[in-house]
């Protein structure tokens, strides 16, 4: 049977906002994405991560430096009882001409194959216009798009908002 998923963008949605941040030292989680992620949970929803790691390709940190800080950002969502389901990530540079590196829907297109995600059910929320054209692109209309330093079009998503908090207010079902 497909699953409902809510797709959620790293950095700035889940943490703030640190360029090519791979350090714990430097990893500070945004007020209330715990709570809010429980409360998808709750609503029968599994939680999967998108995100554009260009610092590797780059040579800021290694994949190996990446892992260990997912690992670490995984254990904290497990002490909140929150079951992050998967994560999925773009190494490559944004020339590269792989599939994944978002507004492409390559690493959208690979959680639906694992997972039978029922992309009409899911919600895709980011920060930046990218994770938006690339939900759509991989048939996910439901979106939300987050206030951030970013120059954004906020036209682009069914919903624009200051928290991710208040998307408590708009995923009801």
């Amino acid at each position: 049977m497909p699953i409902k998923t809510i797709f959620l963008d790293r950095d700035g949605v889940i943490n703030k906002e640190v360029n090519y941040l791979h350090t714990i030292d430097d990893f500070e989680f945004i007020d209330g994405i715990f709570k809010t992620c429980l409360y998808f949970q709750n609503l029968g929803y599994k939680i999967i991560i998108i995100t554009n790691q260009s610092g590797i390709s780059r040579g800021y940190y290694t994949e190996s430096d990446y892992q260990k800080l997912t690992q670490w950002m995984l254990e904290q969502f497990q002490y909140k009882n929150v079951n992050i389901l998967d994560i999925f990530h773009c190494p490559h540079g944004p020339d590269s001409t792989c599939d994944c590196r978002k507004p492409k829907p390559g690493m959208f297109l690979k959680a639906k194959a694992k997972h039978n995600t029922d992309m009409e059910k899911s919600w895709m929320i980011g920060d930046k216009e990218r994770d938006i054209i690339a939900a759509n692109r991989a048939g996910i209309h439901n979106t939300i798009l987050l206030k951030s330093s970013h120059k954004i079009d906020k036209s682009k998503a069914s919903f624009f908002l200051d928290s991710i908090q208040r998307a408590k207010q708009i995923i009801t079902v």
